[in-house]
């Protein structure tokens, strides 16, 4: 048997970044061994998403349909919901069928890889919009497509169809769903109800195929599907400013598909104020002169008081008014939605800053708030009772002026036409159109022009064309 001797370690301390080490028998200065430097850690930098998108951006459902508004951030979702998979490992692959659809996506991922990708952790492909790990599967690709051919030679993990509502259903049917089919992979269908503004660029062969997959999908079941909706003012990160911008020039039915992102093919008798000639009655700002009648709508609460002012035209007609506009004719000019926490005296001072030295005969208030209208007139504002006590036979008078082209509204009073495209008639449980209007109270500046409009009547407005019949719902 062999003995070791191990011999006596020394008693000094080594010095700084050195320890005692056996070698050969002795005790010898041996370095310290280099500790590992911590890797560098890379940030995907990605936008936080609003109240409407985590929603979709979370679901497990494997199959999912959004149906939202444009700029309402749907596109913006679905990128951090790609990205946020790619980070995992998996592969995605977005399309839609247009380049500047794709640019909008590609930016939103570029932008939020960006610091990997310089890095050389990422390869970026600008050209095929790719951004992959090389030597792995791990990649994310945008493509346009919009049917079955274009829609070849690719698989993914994830699949998305932006603008599904323009494309041909056998994008899906042929190519989409048998691609995910072997790795159990998810798939997302985003779109606006389609408008005639789209009608041109369409490539579907129905043109109502994405409603009808979306119905399905609130119809499903099983938990495969989940259905998404929201419009685009439910964006946070839209200005009031921006959405009025874009809905200046659309048409009610343009407004509710592209905004509102409804999908009903809804009767023109459910809009309360379907008779609304837009292409003629929706005109640009002119000065109104002095000499013109004014008058002023009220509707009173804490919370939500509005007003609305108009002009009743007198001949000769000012530049820039429409050469058919017709002695007797109204023209909305103005509309005043100041918020809460206001009292009488400061919407009274409102008032006449916005009567600029002119007089103006008011109406307002439903019969029972005579008490506010005392108030107005303490503070010499005087308000009338409106001639009517009752909803319908108000809001008949008004559809009697529009159904006569007699009320012209400035189209920079976005919240007055807003509110014009959204006031619906509301439907009972077997889907009739009843007499009652849904979420009346909703509906201010509507109501100002009833309790103003109501004394007037086609019948007693100058006109040289013939009255026509209106609805005998009342």
């Amino acid at each position: 048997m062999t003995t070791v001797y191990t011999p006596e370690k020394p008693g000094e301390k080594p010095p700084d970044g050195y320890y005692w080490g056996i070698e050969d028998s002795k005790w010898v200065l041996c370095p310290n061994p280099e500790e590992p430097k911590p890797s560098k850690q890379f940030i995907a930098k990605l936008r936080r998403p609003h109240a409407r998108q985590q929603p979709f951006i979370d679901s497990k459902a494997k199959r999912k349909i959004i149906r939202a508004g444009r700029r309402s951030g749907k596109t913006v979702g679905i990128a951090i919901m790609h990205i946020q998979k790619f980070l995992a490992g998996r592969r995605q692959l977005y399309t839609a069928p247009t380049i500047e659809q794709v640019d909008r996506f590609w930016f939103e991922v570029c932008r939020s890889l960006g610091e990997p990708i310089a890095a050389g952790v990422y390869h970026k492909n600008e050209t095929e919009h790719v951004i992959e790990r090389v030597g792995t599967e791990n990649r994310i690709k945008a493509k346009t497509a919009w049917n079955a051919n274009t829609m070849r030679g690719d698989y993914a993990d994830d699949l998305t169809f932006d603008e599904w509502q323009l494309m041909d259903e056998d994008a899906w049917e042929v190519v989409g769903a048998p691609m995910l089919l072997d790795n159990g992979g998810n798939a997302v269908f985003i779109y606006t109800p389609p408008s005639l503004r789209s009608a041109g660029v369409s490539k579907a062969r129905d043109p109502r195929h994405a409603a009808k997959m979306y119905k399905a999908a609130i119809e499903d079941k099983s938990g495969r599907w989940e259905a998404f909706h929201f419009t685009s003012h439910e964006n946070p990160y839209i200005s009031e400013a921006a959405l009025s911008e874009l809905i200046l020039d659309m048409s009610k039915q343009s407004y509710r598909q592209e905004i509102l992102a409804e999908d009903d093919e809804l009767a023109v008798t459910q809009l309360v104020y379907g008779k609304f000639n837009e292409a003629v009655c929706k005109i640009p700002r002119f000065e109104i002169p002095k000499e013109w009648p004014r008058y002023s709508g009220h509707d009173f609460g804490g919370a939500n008081p509005a007003a609305l002012f108009f002009a009743q035209v007198k001949l000769p007609l000012p530049d820039g008014a429409p050469p058919y506009m017709r002695f007797g004719d109204f023209v909305a000019y103005r509309e005043y939605l100041p918020g809460p926490g206001f009292s009488i005296p400061q919407h009274v001072e409102q008032f006449r800053r916005i009567a600029d030295g002119n007089g103006i005969q008011s109406a307002g208030g439903s019969h029972n708030e005579d008490e506010i209208r005392q108030g107005y007139t303490a503070h010499k504002w005087p308000i009338l009772d409106p001639k009517f006590h009752n909803v319908l036979p108000q809001v008949d008078r008004v559809i009697g002026l529009m159904e006569l082209n007699k009320l012209f509204i400035f189209n920079d009073l976005y919240h007055y036409l807003e509110e014009i495209m959204n006031c619906l008639w509301k439907r009972d449980n077997q889907g009739i159109i009843t007499n009652d209007i849904q979420d009346e109270q909703r509906f201010h500046l509507c109501a100002c022009a009833r309790y103003r409009l109501s004394d007037f009547t086609p019948e007693t407005v100058d006109s040289n064309r013939p009255v026509s019949r209106r609805s005998n719902r009342f």
